[in-house]
């Protein structure tokens, strides 16, 4: 490779780490704001099974797997346990999650004594499929997981049972 190459090569990789690194700067100076919905998410209160109400935003700042579910729903009562793992194994590493249940206290409070959650339950109520349809979900099935990154913002949804696998691959990300 004769010199001029080789400097032009150079300088062109240096350019490129200067950008990068100048883009980086830029996002932790400057973070995206928050849409309206994901805003108004974290400004929700819901009620806890002890009937206190739980404020959303107490767990801002660290990855947040939020999981709607319903006692009446067997594919979300069946994804339960793997969530479940999951808390158990990535609560270490920052993760939190958040089971809102989108049904009456009752039902939820007797699921619970059959199988108890390591992870925080409150209860969405009916009003939690139309949370539901405005985290992106627009037909309102269940079950629906939500993950929320550091900076608040949504960085993954799915639509259906939630694997114990798809959750470590989420983990590693």
């Amino acid at each position: 490779m004769n010199p001029i190459t080789r400097r032009l090569l150079l300088s062109g990789a240096g350019i490129g780490a200067a950008a990068l690194g100048a883009s980086f700067a830029w996002r932790q100076l400057n973070p995206p704001v928050a849409s309206p919905v994901v805003q108004a998410f974290w400004a929700r209160r819901f009620d806890g099974l002890d009937g206190t109400a739980l404020d959303v935003g107490r767990w801002r700042g660290r990855p947040l797997l939020v999981n709607f579910w319903a006692t009446w729903c067997p594919p979300c009562v069946k994804e339960l346990p793997e969530i479940n793992q999951f808390y158990k194994e990535a609560k270490g590493q920052g993760w939190q999650v958040l089971g809102l249940a989108v049904d009456q206290p009752g039902p939820v409070k007797a699921f619970l004594e059959k199988t108890p959650l390591d992870f925080t339950i409150a209860l969405a109520g009916p009003e939690g499929l139309g949370l539901v349809r405005e985290l992106g979900n627009p037909a309102g099935g269940l079950p629906f997981s939500v993950v929320f990154d550091e900076t608040g913002e949504i960085s993954w949804r799915r639509l259906g049972v939630t694997s114990l696998v798809d959750l470590r691959k989420l983990a590693r990300t």
